[in-house]
C-alpha cells in the first residue's frame, strides 16, 4: 500500500545529546572543565595537558571537548594513576576554596555590560583589544571578590579568522560554535528549561535563550537568539560580532542593553551599578528609565537615580569607534520609548546629539551613554 506524501505526517525531529560518563574519582573534572577560572590559572591548564598531552592539542586546549574525547580505556589509566589524581584532588581542592569564598558586601555590587569578552580563544565572543579589557576586568573581579555578573552574546561564529589569498587579500573564514561543546552551561528557567528571554522589538518580539559562563565566582549570561523561536531576519542577531548592516547593529544593541536589562529581571538580580564597556549597551540606560517611570517617578527623577547609578568607560576616544544611526533606522525600533517615558520624540532623540536641536545629527549611542 502506498501512502500520498499529502496524507504523510512531516517528521517531527527532537535534538537528543549525547554524552560520555567520567568514572567517579574524575566527575570533578566536569566541573572544572565547565569554569574559565583555569583560563587564568597554570595549574589547571597543565592538569589538562597531563591527562592525554595529544588529544590537548588536537582540541585547541578545549578541556570540555578533551573530557568528552578521552577514551574509556585512558579514564581508567587515569584513575589508577597515583600522580595524576594527587594532582585532580590538588587542583580541584584549590579550586573550591577558591569559589568557596564569599563576596565582598563592603564593595557596591556591579552589574557589567559589553559586546564582547576576551576570556580564551577556546570561546570565540571577541576580536580584539575591548574584548581582552572586558575579560581581564571579569577575571579581576573575580579575583578581587566582587559581587559582579556580566551580560554579553553567545555568537554562532564569533568573529571571523583570518586567512591570505595568493594575491595576499585577506580572507574572512567565519567557522559555526558547537554551543554543546563549549565551557558554557544552559541557564534554566524555575521548570528546568531553557530560559527564555522576549526582548520587545516594537511591534514584535525577538526571543533569546540564556546561557551561562562561570568566569570564577563571576557569572557572565550570553544571549542567544539563533533557536526556532525567531525569524530568519532575526535569528542572525547573534550570529557574528560586528557582523551585518546597520540595522543588524542596532538589532543587537536593543538585545544586549534592553535585552540584558529584561535577563537581570527574569533572572532575580538587581545592582547597585550598572557599568556599560563602550556605547554599546547604552539602552540598558533606557531600560533602567522606563522602569523607574513605570514605578511612578517622574523622567527628571528617574534619569537622576540612573545617573548616579550608572558608569560608561570607553577605550575608543576616536568618532570611527562609535556607532551612529539615522533617526529613521532609530525611530522604527525606538519610536515608542518617548511615551513610555512621558517626554517628547525629539527630547528623546536628542540625548543622543551633542546639540540636542540639531535635526540633521545621527543618534549616538556614546552620547546617550555619557547624558545617562
Amino acid at each position: 500500500m502506498k501512502i500520498k506524501a499529502d496524507y504523510a505526517n512531516a517528521p517531527q525531529w527532537k535534538e537528543v545529546l549525547v554524552k560520555s560518563r567520567l568514572p567517579e574519582q574524575l566527575q570533578c573534572l566536569d566541573e572544572l572543565a565547565h569554569n574559565m577560572w583555569w583560563a587564568w590559572n597554570y595549574e589547571a591548564r597543565d592538569l589538562w595537558r597531563s591527562l592525554d598531552e595529544d588529544l590537548y592539542e588536537e582540541v585547541g586546549h578545549n578541556p570540555v571537548l578533551l573530557l568528552e574525547r578521552l577514551s574509556y580505556e585512558r579514564k581508567q589509566e587515569l584513575e589508577k594513576d597515583k600522580d595524576i589524581m594527587k594532582r585532580v584532588k590538588e587542583v580541584y581542592a584549590k579550586f573550591r576554596k577558591y569559589m568557596d569564598v564569599k563576596p565582598d558586601a563592603s564593595r557596591p555590587s556591579v552589574a557589567y555590560f559589553s559586546m564582547e569578552y576576551g576570556l580564551n580563544q577556546v570561546l570565540k565572543i571577541y576580536s580584539g583589544g575591548l574584548g581582552m579589557l572586558a575579560g581581564d576586568y571579569l577575571k579581576e573581579a573575580s579575583d578581587s571578590n566582587v559581587n559582579m555578573c556580566a551580560i554579553g552574546f553567545l555568537y554562532r561564529f564569533g568573529y571571523f579568522k583570518q586567512s591570505l589569498s595568493m594575491d595576499g587579500q585577506q580572507i574572512a573564514n567565519y567557522e559555526a560554535q558547537n554551543f554543546n561543546a563549549l565551557p558554557i552551561e544552559r541557564q534554566l528557567d524555575a521548570d528546568g528549561n531553557h530560559l527564555v528571554v522576549d526582548v520587545p522589538y516594537m511591534n514584535y518580539q525577538v526571543h533569546a535563550y540564556v546561557w551561562r559562563v562561570n568566569v570564577g565566582r563571576i557569572p557572565l549570561y550570553l544571549l542567544d537568539t539563533d533557536n526556532e523561536m525567531n525569524s530568519e531576519f532575526d535569528k542572525p542577531i547573534t550570529h557574528s560580532l560586528y557582523g551585518g548592516d546597520w540595522e543588524n547593529r542596532l538589532k543587537q544593541e536593543i538585545l544586549l542593553g534592553i535585552g540584558g536589562m529584561l535577563t537581570l529581571k527574569k533572572l532575580g538580580i538587581k545592582k547597585q551599578i550598572y557599568h556599560c564597556n563602550e556605547g554599546h549597551a547604552a539602552l540598558c540606560n533606557l531600560q533602567r528609565l522606563c522602569d523607574y517611570v513605570r514605578e511612578g517617578m517622574s523622567f527628571n527623577q528617574a534619569l537622576e537615580l540612573v545617573r548616579a547609578s550608572s558608569l560608561y568607560t570607553v577605550h575608543t576616544p576616536v568618532p570611527a569607534g562609535h556607532d551612529y544611526f539615522d533617526k529613521d533606522l532609530f525611530g522604527k525600533y525606538m519610536g515608542g520609548y518617548p511615551a513610555l517615558l512621558g517626554i517628547t520624540w525629539d527630547e528623546f532623540i536628542g540625548m543622543g546629539r551633542q546639540n540636542p536641536d540639531d535635526h540633521s545629527e545621527r543618534f549616538c549611542m556614546s552620547i546617550f551613554a555619557c547624558n545617562t
